[in-house]
């Protein structure tokens, strides 16, 4: 039997526009989009409709598991924490990140991640879940493990994202020592000679693994049709190794020119919300608002944050002047889902799934009401 909602007295922000009016949903699509209020309908008292944002890169997921060194939290009461964070942050489609590859520097043992995986694929099943829940691979191309936790999901549907990460000194996020010294030295008291020795290591293992790695794992990913990230690139030269693996998406570049060339190459260049709200980047590299104002910043992430998916539209739409409401939010809904091939969400647009978010914002900081996905209420 089919179904029928239609919400009405919204401000519906389109893909290039805001309208006020009503949205029909129609057996969890999109069936009309109209410039005028219905008599009938759930009254949205003039709030916004935006539609489901889209979250390609989070560590939440992995904070709720791992919440403090060397504890290991319940998976399933994990996962259903999370995702409670992040659907009542208006996200409905969420890639969890989930790290290959452990070296000393952290991660996961081989079968973690897999089983982490399993147990969502359980909780979707259960009915657990009200976001819908995709996966990207968060490989560390220096760790001698990597393919072997890659080799775990190599028949997974939901790996729809893997990104390219060396987090060595010296390169890319850590092209300056100092950012690293206060990640790895000061934060864990290690004096001089247990830091050279960390380093060297660290250096050693990138020097031997990295490039056979990205190589691997690229090949791989495009056999599958999984779209590749890049991670952290400081240089031209970082950027053209992408080209060449053909990344779609450009993670959080460390300088302005390596985000211009990426975008200039047609990758979707994506920094992170919290960078935004705080209005700067917590590890010292580039503001993504400097990235916003020249025009190269194309997808915001969560990362850290989930509300701050929601809150950093709205700052970019007040503060920068060449920037609406409506291009904003396709930085976290319409630009993402194209991405990563999900042409059929991301904007309020017939025909579409209906995930859609009702959000007021009396002043400041955004109150997300109410979430729809596929027309369901899910929040």
């Amino acid at each position: 039997m089919s179904t029928e909602l239609t919400l009405t007295n919204a401000r519906i922000v389109l893909e290039d526009d805001v309208i006020h009016g009503a949205v029909l949903i129609r057996d969890g699509l999109i069936a009309d989009i109209s410039d005028r209020s219905t008599a009938t309908g759930e009254d949205m008292d003039g709030d916004y409709l935006l539609p489901g944002l889209v979250e390609l890169h989070t560590d939440h997921l992995e904070a709720h598991y791992s919440p403090r060194p060397g504890v290991r939290w319940d998976k399933t009461a994990a996962i259903q924490a999370h995702d409670a964070q992040v659907v009542t942050s208006g996200i409905t489609t969420v890639f969890d990140c989930l790290r290959m590859g452990a070296d000393e520097d952290g991660g996961f043992e081989k079968g973690e991640m897999r089983a982490m995986a399993d147990a969502l694929a359980q909780a979707e099943r259960d009915d657990r879940l009200r976001a819908e829940h995709l996966i990207h691979l968060r490989c560390e191309v220096s760790t001698d493990n990597v393919l072997d936790h890659f080799e775990e999901f190599e028949d997974d549907p939901k790996v729809r994202l893997v990104s390219l990460m060396d987090h060595a000194p010296g390169q890319r996020q850590f092209q300056s020592m100092d950012q690293y010294t206060l990640y790895y030295k000061t934060k864990r008291g290690l004096t001089d000679e247990a830091f050279a020795e960390f380093c060297e290591r660290q250096q050693a293992l990138s020097a031997r693994y990295a490039k056979p790695h990205r190589d691997a794992i690229a090949a791989r990913c495009a056999a599958r049709a999984i779209t590749i990230a890049s991670h952290d690139d400081a240089t031209l030269e970082h950027v053209e190794e992408s080209i060449g693996y053909g990344t779609r998406l450009a993670e959080f570049p460390t300088s302005l020119n390596a985000a211009k060339a990426s975008h200039g190459a047609g990758m979707s260049v994506l920094m992170g919300a919290p960078n935004i709200v705080r209005g700067k980047s917590h590890s010292g590299n580039i503001a993504a608002r400097d990235l916003a104002d020249i025009g190269v910043l194309d997808v915001l992430s969560s990362d850290y944050v989930p509300f701050s998916l929601m809150h950093a539209p709205f700052i970019l739409a007040d503060e920068i002047a060449a920037i609406s409401l409506p291009q904003a939010v396709a930085m976290v809904s319409a630009t993402p889902a194209r991405t990563v091939g999900l042409d059929d969400r991301g904007r309020i647009a017939t025909g579409l799934r209906a995930d859609l978010v009702r959000v007021r914002r009396p002043n400041g900081v955004p109150v997300v009401r109410s979430v729809w996905r596929e027309g369901r209420r899910v929040a």
